[in-house]
C-alpha cells in the first residue's frame, strides 16, 4: 500500500503536473499546424469517410482476413476503450475539484487531442506488420522502434522507449483499462441496485473469460453491438434532461466559460486547478496522446493510413465534443453545482464522484436517474475493460511473446474481481492517472520526432485523393506490405 500511494500521489503529482499538460498541448497544436488545421479545413471530408459512411460494407462488413477487424470493427473497439468511467464519473469528478471551468479545458484537450490521435493512427498503420499468427501488430511501441529508432543514431533509444511504453501500457491496462473501471461498476451497482460487490466481480469474471480469451475477432464482434447499443441509449437520456432545462443552458455554458478563466468563489478554487483537471479527465476520457487505440486502430483492414487517421479524428470527437459534454450538461443543471459560485452544492459536496451523475440523473427523472447511470456505467465500463484487454494483451506480446499472451490475460481477469471489492475510490483513479502520463511521455516523444512523415503521408492523401494528383500513394514503410497494397488498391474502400 506504501507503494501504491506513492504511486498515486507524488508520482502522479509529477507526471500530471505542467510539463505533461506542456507536452500534450505542444504536441497537439504541433500537429494541428503541420496539417493545416485538418480537423477544421478537411471537417466535411472526415466526418463523410467516418461517420457518413458507417453504413458501407467495406466500412462495417466483416473482413476474412486473418486476425483482422473493420473499420467500424476498430472503431467500436477503440471506444469501448475510452468512453468508460471518463466520460460519467470523470467528467464529475472534473467539475467537482475544478468547477465548472473544467469543460472548457476538456475542449481544448479535445480539439488539438485529435490531431495528436490522428497521428498516431496514421504512423500505427504505415508500421504496423503480420505477427507470427499472420495478424496484425501495430500500436506506439512499433513507430518508436522502426520509425524513431530508424533514425539516424537513435535505434537504442527507439527500442528503449519502444519497451518503455510497452511495459507502461501492460501497467495501464490494469489501472484506467481495469481498476477503475470495474470498482466503478460494483460500486454504482451496489449504490442502486444492493448487489454486492463479490457477486458483481464473480459475474464480471465469466464474461470476461468468455470473450477476452476469444481475441480480438470476438472482442471486436462483441464492441460492435454493444457501444452503439450504450453511445445511443446514454446520449438519449442525457437529451432528454436537457431539453428539460433548455432555459438553464445560457447559465451552464456561462459558468463554464467564466471559471475556466477566473478562480471559482469557493476555498481552494483556482484557474490551475481547472485547467489541470480539464486535461487530466479530458485524456482519461479521450486517449489521445496515450498512443493506446493505435494497436487496436492498426488491426483494421483499410489500407491507407490517413483513413484509420480519420476515425482517430472521430473517436476524440464523438468521446469528449459529445459525450462528456452532454454529461457535463446534466451535472451542471441538475442543481449539485452552484453555477454562481462554481462550487457544490452543500449538500452533495461530500458526495462520492462515482456517484454524483447518477444523484444528477436522479434529481431529473426520480429514482429510476440512479438506477438508468449505473446500467450505463455497466455498459460503458465493461465496454473498456474488453478494450484494454486487448491493448494490454499487444503490449505484453511485445515484451514476452505471443506464447505468454494467456499469461497476462488470466492476471487481468484475477485483476478484475480484486477491483469490484476495493471500497478505496480515489486510490484506483490515482493509480489510473499515473500510468496513462508513465505512457504518454515515450509516445509523444516518438509522434514529435516522426511529425515530419506524417505530414508527408497527410499531404500525399490530399493530393491524391482531394486534388486529382496522380502520385505513388505512401501505404507503409515495409517494402513488401507497401508493394501488396499498391497491388490490391482497387479492393480498397473507397
Amino acid at each position: 500500500m506504501p507503494f501504491l500511494n506513492f504511486i498515486a500521489s507524488d508520482m502522479n503529482d509529477f507526471i500530471w503536473g505542467w510539463f505533461g499538460i506542456a507536452i500534450l498541448l505542444a504536441t497537439g497544436i504541433l500537429m494541428t499546424i503541420l496539417t493545416k488545421f485538418f480537423q477544421v479545413s478537411h471537417f466535411k471530408h472526415w466526418m463523410k469517410k467516418t461517420i457518413g459512411s458507417v453504413f458501407k460494407k467495406s466500412v462495417s462488413g466483416h473482413t476474412k482476413e486473418k486476425g483482422s477487424i473493420s473499420q467500424f470493427q476498430a472503431l467500436c473497439t477503440a471506444l469501448a476503450a475510452t468512453v468508460g468511467t471518463g466520460n460519467i464519473a470523470g467528467v464529475a469528478g472534473a467539475i467537482a475539484t475544478g468547477g465548472p471551468g473544467a469543460v472548457f479545458w476538456m475542449w481544448i484537450s479535445a480539439f488539438f487531442g485529435m490531431m495528436t490521435n490522428y497521428s498516431e493512427n496514421v504512423l500505427g498503420i504505415f508500421f504496423r506488420r503480420k505477427d507470427k499468427k499472420g495478424e496484425w501488430a501495430g500500436g506506439a511501441m512499433y513507430y518508436l522502434q522502426d520509425g524513431l529508432g530508424g533514425k539516424k543514431g537513435l535505434k537504442s533509444l527507439g527500442r528503449v522507449l519502444a519497451v518503455l511504453f510497452s511495459i507502461f501500457a501492460v501497467l495501464a491496462s490494469f489501472g484506467i483499462g481495469n481498476l477503475a473501471q470495474a470498482n466503478t461498476i460494483s460500486g454504482n451497482l451496489e449504490s442502486a441496485f444492493s448487489i454486492p460487490r463479490s457477486v458483481t466481480g464473480v459475474v464480471l469474471v465469466i464474461v470476461a473469460v468468455l470473450v477476452i480469451l476469444g481475441g480480438i475477432k470476438r472482442i471486436a464482434n462483441v464492441t460492435e453491438k454493444l457501444v452503439p447499443f450504450m453511445a445511443v441509449i446514454y446520449v438519449a437520456g442525457a437529451l432528454v434532461i436537457l431539453f428539460m432545462h433548455v432555459p438553464q443552458l445560457g447559465a451552464i455554458f456561462g459558468s463554464i466559460f467564466k471559471y475556466a478563466f477566473t478562480a471559482r468563489a469557493v476555498a481552494g478554487g483556482a484557474i490551475g486547478t481547472a485547467i489541470k483537471m480539464g486535461f487530466k479527465r479530458g485524456i482519461f476520457s479521450n486517449e489521445a496522446g496515450l498512443g493506446s487505440s493505435v494497436m487496436v486502430h492498426s488491426a483494421s483492414n483499410v489500407k491507407e493510413p490517413v483513413k484509420q487517421g480519420l476515425w482517430g479524428i472521430f473517436e476524440v470527437f464523438f468521446d469528449t465534443i459529445v459525450i462528456c459534454t452532454l454529461t457535463a450538461i446534466v451535472v451542471l443543471s441538475s442543481g449539485v453545482v452552484d453555477l454562481s459560485s462554481g462550487g457544490m452544492v452543500a449538500q452533495y459536496a461530500d458526495m462520492n464522484k462515482n456517484t454524483l451523475v447518477a444523484q444528477a440523473f436522479t434529481n431529473s427523472f426520480g429514482s429510476f436517474g440512479g438506477k438508468f447511470v449505473a446500467i450505463a456505467i455497466l455498459l460503458f465500463a465493461f465496454s473498456t475493460i474488453l478494450g484494454w484487454s486487448y491493448y494490454g494483451t499487444k503490449s505484453w506480446s511485445y515484451l514476452f511473446g505471443e506464447k505468454t499472451a494467456n499469461i497476462y490475460k488470466i492476471i487481468f481477469i484475477v485483476i478484475v474481481f480484486v477491483s469490484c471489492i476495493l471500497v478505496n475510490v480515489d486510490l484506483p483513479w490515482n493509480i489510473s492517472d499515473t500510468f496513462n502520463g508513465m505512457m504518454m511521455v515515450p509516445n509523444l516523444i516518438g509522434v514529435i520526432v516522426l511529425s515530419p512523415l506524417v505530414m508527408k503521408i497527410t499531404g500525399n492523401y490530399v493530393r491524391r485523393k482531394l486534388k486529382g494528383s496522380d502520385e505513388k500513394p505512401l501505404y507503409s514503410f515495409d517494402p513488401d506490405i507497401q508493394a501488396e497494397n499498391e497491388r490490391t488498391a482497387g479492393e480498397d474502400e473507397e
